[in-house]
């Protein structure tokens, strides 16, 4: 073992070291978008950053400086793209892409050995995870917005039920409904279609993303933010 943490390989104890850092704080930027239930959570941001960590490793053990960084920066672009997609004008992506991008960052800053940079750079992604999260929701909903919205859906299949608890998990207040039974004249199919006033900090695009995803729903429709809304 001695020998193969010879320095005289490139290889060494300290270097060990370096990749046992980059693991935990890895690990503990994915525990914590593991918690909120996000695409690239525990297991792949950990795996980020530790790869991230192993080419700069290697890089300096094998080139005696970070040649490798910048290829490993470019590689980001593919995993961060797979990430990040655009449906019915809601972009879905783009924070879980950058905290990817910030997991290798760290990783590659623990590999060079720079532990200090590493720590405040996972420390300053938890304070922005768990102090700037609410703070943006409390700026943006300073003032209550009004968005009409129009859903069509099977009826007699608890559906409009499911999208009354999506708007309220996702924050925003029905103000206002109002229903109309109609019947699919190909399949004869009974249909709802339910005009919703609804009160919140927004953006309701991504709600009627959301809204439209459920079981039973045929259309949804979002409307510009109510002029009305006090």
């Amino acid at each position: 073992m001695e020998v193969l943490l010879a320095e005289a390989t490139g290889q060494s104890w300290d270097r060990l070291a370096d990749l046992g850092v980059a693991f935990a704080l890895s690990a503990l930027i994915g525990f914590e978008r593991e918690l909120r239930h996000k695409a690239a959570g525990l297991r792949t941001l950990t795996i980020v950053g530790f790869a991230a960590a192993l080419f700069m490793v290697i890089s300096r053990a094998e080139f005696g400086d970070s040649r490798i960084a910048a290829q490993v920066v470019s590689g980001l672009g593919f995993i961060g793209g797979g990430l990040i997609f655009v449906r019915r004008d809601a972009v879905r992506g783009l924070t879980t892409a950058a905290v990817v991008w910030l997991t290798a960052a760290v990783g590659m800053a623990a590999g060079a050995g720079l532990w200090a940079y590493a720590a405040v750079a996972t420390a300053g992604h938890l304070l922005i995870a768990y102090a700037f999260t609410p703070l943006a929701r409390r700026l943006s909903g300073r003032a209550a917005q009004a968005y009409p919205l129009v859903l069509t859906y099977r009826d007699g299949e608890g559906v409009l039920r499911r999208a009354l608890a999506e708007c309220t998990q996702q924050d925003f207040t029905v103000r206002d409904l109002a229903t109309s039974l109609e019947t699919e004249q190909r399949s004869g199919v009974p249909q709802a279609t339910v005009r919703l006033t609804l009160e919140g900090a927004g953006p309701v695009t991504a709600l009627a993303a959301r809204l439209a995803d459920l079981d039973g729903v045929l259309a949804v429709s979002a409307g510009q933010q109510d002029e009305d809304a006090d």
